[in-house]
């Protein structure tokens, strides 16, 4: 069977399905991230609220070591199961799937229990850098849970290769930060902060033994008649860690650009800084978490189109889902920053001065939103390498415009240098992508629904906010409104935004 048997495959009779299975597997993914969003918002104000702006400081500086240093460990096992998983299944060789993942998991283990010790011996230096000695401690609590937070990682994006996002939402976006809530609830009840650490990392334990549970009955449900392995069937080991490597490295510099900010301003800021920032950057880890829900069940779908040769579809797709990413989470930027002072007042009285950092996240985000999922769609075109540039330059933006920034502007430098270390990484696959499967992100599903999400939850909440006085009943009616009106105006739009395929 030739390629070109493939491309008519799936570009006749699997593209409508293909989008449907994203669509649903996106639509469950962003309802678990919903939960997940306002769980972890939870455990922020329980943090912040609880403790002094030093204590916060230090644990969201500590678990941003933390989450770091574990993506260094998974070594880009996580992108590489998903993308060679699909290509296997498009191609039809599924049964050197188990293969692939005993090739993924082994050295993905061995990395994780090197990098936790090397968390516990550079534990002092590191807090000497923060300046506070608690630090080293919590660093070496924080490790001794790294190979259970790569393996849970590694079990769910297994998972998702098969097109399963229901273990990701029970465990990753609801089971983990529920119990993370539970737990660091009880500690902030006792007062003990020493105990912070546990509480936050402990349920990686139970989360890494249920999605390796779960991938256990996906395996078992999707083997093939025949598991005898053919010829050409499995994946080399150096063809998978060629992938797999420098998307880890690209995956940890994009990381660093996400919650580096939080140890760079910690650094140059001192930790009431870095705790202002890291409660003006949660925010909107709403919206980005409802986008990776939508983008992993995505990122299956990209790689069997490439593998297929199918770049018409790839392009389609790519419209589609840039589109429903600003439907889902331009209402959601757009409140928040007409609301930023109100919203940061949730924190504590001390976090209202972070309300210009918030907005200038905000703004940073809505711009990354509407430019789309160029990134993905770069590293499931197999150039993983190019990725890995494009996030090394963005953590060099984000770097240099910490030490710029952060010293005379503190949090809103902060915020400045993360918008424009995010816009560095969202621009540059747009332009390696222009002949191949990347449309211009400006088509008009994209231009539509950043048009009622203007209309709606912009222009509506921040008229009423200024004939409203200061009250407060009229600004949330606005905000009811607004969301209800863009609600039905995607609906009358569905299909120029592909929602009813």
């Amino acid at each position: 069977m030739g390629p070109h048997t493939f491309v008519a495959r799936v570009t006749a009779t699997a593209e409508g399905s293909g989008l449907r299975r994203v669509l649903r597997g996106g639509a469950l993914g962003a309802a678990g991230a919903g939960i997940g969003t306002v769980l972890n918002l939870a455990l922020i104000v329980t943090v912040t609220r609880a403790f002094s702006q030093e204590e916060a400081g230090l644990l969201f500086s500590a678990t941003s070591v933390f989450l770091i240093t574990a993506a260094v460990a998974n070594a880009g096992a996580p992108d590489g199961l998903v993308y060679f998983t699909a290509r296997l299944r498009v191609l039809g060789r599924r049964e050197g799937v188990r293969e692939l993942l005993r090739t993924a998991v082994g050295p993905a283990v061995l990395g994780a229990c090197a990098a936790s010790a090397v968390l516990v011996v550079c534990a002092e230096p590191v807090a000497g850098a923060m300046g506070t000695g608690e630090a080293a401690s919590y660093l070496r609590l924080l490790a001794a849970f790294l190979p259970a937070a790569v393996l849970a990682e590694t079990a769910l994006a297994a998972g998702r290769a098969h097109h399963d996002m229901a273990g990701t939402v029970a465990v990753e976006r609801v089971g983990r930060p529920l119990a993370q809530l539970a737990l660091v609830g009880a500690v902030a009840a006792t007062g003990s902060a020493g105990l912070l650490a546990v509480a936050w990392a402990g349920p990686y334990l139970p989360a890494a033994a249920v999605a390796w549970f779960w991938l256990g009955r996906i395996l078992r449900r999707t083997a093939p008649a025949d598991e005898a392995p053919r010829a050409g069937a499995a994946v080399s080991r150096a063809e998978f860690w060629s992938f797999a490597l420098p998307r880890a490295a690209a995956g940890c510099a994009q990381l660093g650009v996400q919650r580096g900010g939080v140890v760079l301003t910690a650094l140059l800021g001192g930790l009431a800084g870095a705790a202002l920032f890291t409660a003006a950057t949660r925010i909107t880890v709403a919206g980005q978490t409802a986008a990776q829900a939508v983008l992993h069940a995505a990122q299956p779908r990209f790689a069997e189109q490439v593998a297929a040769g199918d770049h018409a579809g790839a392009r389609n797709l790519y419209r589609a889902v840039a589109a429903w990413l600003v439907c889902l989470n331009w209402p959601l930027y757009l409140t928040v920053l007409v609301f930023s002072g109100e919203v940061m007042g949730l924190f504590g009285p001390a976090y209202a001065s972070g309300a210009a950092a918030l907005a200038v996240v905000c703004a940073g985000q809505m711009a990354a939103t509407a430019l789309g999922p160029g990134d993905l769609v770069l590293s499931m075109t197999g150039r993983t390498g190019m990725n890995l540039l494009n996030n090394v330059l963005a953590l060099a933006a984000n770097v240099l415009l910490c030490v710029l920034f952060v010293p005379p502007l503190g949090a809103v430098g902060a915020a400045a240098a993360l918008a424009g270390a995010v816009l560095v990484r969202k621009l540059l696959p747009l332009w390696q992508l222009r002949s191949t499967s990347a449309p211009h992100p400006l088509c008009p599903s994209v231009l539509a629904a950043a048009g009622s999400a203007l209309l709606w939850c912009g222009a509506l909440p921040l008229l009423t906010r200024a004939l409203s006085g200061g009250g407060v009943l009229l600004p949330v009616a606005a905000v009811a409104a607004g969301a209800a009106g863009h609600l039905a105006t995607v609906w009358a739009m569905r299909g120029l935004l592909r929602l009813r395929r």
